[in-house]
């Protein structure tokens, strides 16, 4: 007679029980969760911004910018309204604009050697990269300041100031725009660059018409990023500046006096003019993603319509 087990027939209690869904409401909070903690954190470094933007209105009582009197728009009406303001600003623009360039062409140069080549010396050079921005900024600035004094009488030495500003800033900008541009070069698709080999296109051709522009926002983001960390350095540049005075520097010195409210006003105007950068950067790149849709997608057509046999397809279509 067969016999029954019934230990295997028996379902635990445990997985019996349907498991119940969360609700709508529940389900709706943990798929917006991350949304709102993205939100508190952007809150969270943007009121220091919104501080800054706010009191450039201010026409505060006496020299010390720091409660709120009454609204005012002196301040934007004559931004360098200060003595010294103005030059300190064009110095930090000067510096910036120079160090970006030249570290942007050599950085993205070596980038690309890093990220396709393989050489003897590779493992040294990723090291060497990753260096200056491992290094803290007070030691790098008092190594440069040794160097230029040891090396000053030197046929090829300089004296501290502007020269020896824009080296250091070349020399830790080349490490971020490396990293950047070796990232960009490694998400490519070599494929790409194969293909219009196999087309016949020379190195330099592949390069102009393949490569660059696959990693020019790479490009552009790496040196955005260089021009945002130049004008804003202050302790490399406060070992290596001689006489100058560069835009930080300013504000450390107005600090014990009093900041003026130019300073904030000049602030707000780099940092508007970064976020419009920001924002035209990515109309761009949206109307041009489009548009490379919309012709993919009327080649698809046409090629289609060919092997159909059908009437031809227009290149408006």
């Amino acid at each position: 007679m067969a016999t029954t087990d019934s230990t295997a027939t028996t379902t635990p209690p445990a997985q019996a029980t349907a498991t119940r869904r969360p609700s709508a409401f529940w389900r709706k909070v943990r798929y917006q969760a991350l949304n709102v903690f993205a939100g508190l954190v952007l809150l969270y470094l943007f009121i220091p911004i919104s501080v800054i933007i706010l009191f450039s209105f201010n026409d505060p009582a006496g020299k010390f910018n720091l409660t709120w009197r009454k609204f005012s728009t002196d301040a934007w009406a004559h931004p360098f309204g200060v003595p010294s303001l103005e030059d300190a600003v064009i110095l930090s623009l000067k510096i910036a604009f120079a160090s970006t360039i030249v570290a942007t062409i050599l950085g993205t140069m070596i980038g690309l050697a890093v990220a396709r080549y393989n050489f003897r010396g590779r493992s040294a050079t990723n090291f060497a990269i990753f260096t200056p921005m491992a290094t803290p900024e007070i030691v790098m600035g008092s190594s440069l300041l040794t160097l230029f004094i040891a090396t000053s009488n030197w046929p090829v030495g300089v004296d501290l100031g502007f020269w020896t500003i824009l080296i250091a800033h070349i020399m830790f900008n080349i490490s971020y725009v490396v990293v950047t541009v070796k990232a960009r070069v490694q998400g490519l698709d070599a494929r790409l660059e194969e293909a219009a080999q196999d087309l016949y296109a020379n190195s330099l051709t592949t390069f102009r018409k393949i490569t660059l522009p696959l990693i020019a926002p790479g490009i552009g983001a790496a040196a955005a990023l260089a021009f945002a960390l130049s004008i804003d350095d202050f302790i490399v540049t406060q070992f290596n500046r001689g006489a100058e005075v560069t835009f930080p520097l300013f504000i450390y010195g107005a600090a014990r006096n009093g900041v003026p409210v130019q300073v904030n006003v000049i602030g707000s105007m780099i940092f508007l003019t970064a976020v419009g950068l920001m924002l035209l950067n990515l109309i761009i790149q949206n109307t041009r993603a489009k548009r490379d849709a919309q012709a993919s997608a009327g080649a698809v057509r046409r090629a289609q319509a060919r092997e159909g046999g059908g009437a031809p397809v227009t290149a408006g279509d």
